[in-house]
């Protein structure tokens, strides 16, 4: 049988789609299935905190802790200890959770509606946009640099309402960071259909974090637009 240079060049460019689509599937799928199982373990960790009676933690000792768990769970990226790591990540993240709804609760005669809506509008909205970013396979890399800068505008802007108990301040906020969160489904959606996040406990952290932000955020929103006292 005749064999040349042709024959191995075409073989290896054959091939070499199908191996980058595998391994992104595989990307995803891990990421997806991550996601789930740290999404129930915040669910159960704000669970608790809310049958402990669990009061809300300083929001500037909750950053601080958050990126110094952030910091562990990168450094353990490619380790085992990175599914330790990413679990203490979000269980933490749950803790601080489980004190805002508790305050929905009691605040408001129809909180239970409020957080129902809040869960199902992320739901609705995470779904939807991710599944959108994974069937069209459009690139939308582009919105990195404007996300960026609109989140740290909107963190500067959160510290400013905080320090100064501005709440009309942190309610428009609050409506700037649910389209940023909306915004950064897509792109990190996107990145890792297009090989850009290759990491699949890192694509994980990032969509978490989209989720969580988001639900926070709507939370805020609904509050003030349908909480009855």
């Amino acid at each position: 049988m005749q064999y040349n240079q042709h024959d191995r060049y075409d073989v290896g460019v054959e091939t070499l789609p199908a191996q980058s689509v595998l391994a992104t599937n595989k990307l995803i799928r891990n990421t997806y299935l991550l996601l789930s199982a740290t999404l129930a373990f915040s669910a159960i960790m704000a669970g608790l905190a809310m049958a402990m009676n669990m009061p809300a933690l300083n929001p500037l000792l909750t950053l601080v802790a958050f990126l110094g768990l952030f910091f562990v769970t990168a450094k353990l990226r490619n380790s085992a200890w990175g599914l330790a790591a990413v679990f203490a990540l979000t269980g933490f993240m749950g803790l601080t959770l489980g004190p805002v709804i508790s305050l929905y609760l009691t605040r408001f005669s129809n909180g239970h509606e409020l957080v129902m809506m809040a869960f199902g509008t992320t739901a609705v909205m995470f779904l939807g946009l991710s599944g959108y970013a994974l069937t069209s396979r459009k690139n939308f890399n582009f919105l990195g640099s404007f996300l960026f800068i609109g989140l740290m505008v909107a963190l500067v802007g959160l510290l400013v309402a905080w320090l100064f108990a501005i709440p009309a301040l942190s309610l428009a906020l609050s409506a700037v960071v649910v389209m940023l969160m909306a915004g950064y489904i897509l792109y990190d959606t996107s990145r890792m259909v297009h090989g850009e996040e290759t990491n699949y406990i890192m694509a994980t952290i990032s969509l978490y974090v989209n989720i969580y932000n988001l639900f926070i955020n709507l939370l805020a929103l609904l509050g003030f637009g349908f909480g009855e006292d």
